[in-house]
């Protein structure tokens, strides 16, 4: 399946809320640190429901580390001023979905890493500048899942 990863996430709700989502979905989840909550935290917890047994979640000390380790066939960052929409993009398994931090994003160094293969944009109307994180996590993991036939491989 598919790999979210969340590049320094602030929000534990967010967070929650992608432990659900790959849960779900089969899709793994991926922290890079540092992190704006303690994993013991109850809005996590809570967000996450009782889906925490059923997903996979790893958290890891730096990007570096993160790539290293599921050394992915593609990365697509997603960012508001991405040139590539998310549904022009042919998705693969084992990619990694990339999303920043809530209240900032992706950090520049992370959008101009060599390894991001492109920076995706889900469409918005004008004058917004962002969507919530898990949500935009959501959108991007039912397309690349349905560009799969929802299949579990």
């Amino acid at each position: 399946m598919f790999r979210i990863m969340f590049h320094e996430p602030r929000i534990a709700g967010n967070t929650g809320a992608a432990i659900r989502l790959a849960a779900v979905t089969g899709c793994e989840l991926h922290l890079v640190e540092p992190l704006g909550f303690d994993l013991e935290e109850s809005k996590l917890k809570r967000a996450g429901l009782d889906y925490h047994d059923l997903a996979v979640m790893t958290v890891h000390a730096d990007l570096d580390a993160a790539l290293a380790a599921l050394n992915p066939p593609q990365v697509y960052a997603f960012t508001a001023t991405g040139e590539t929409t998310y549904t022009d993009v042919a998705y693969a398994p084992n990619d990694v979905l990339l999303f920043g931090a809530e209240p900032t994003g992706l950090p520049q160094h992370v959008l101009d890493d060599p390894r991001v293969t492109a920076r995706v944009r889900l469409p918005m109307l004008a004058g917004r500048r962002s969507m919530n994180l898990a949500n935009t996590a959501s959108v991007a993991v039912y397309e690349a899942w349905r560009q799969h036939d929802f299949g579990t491989d």
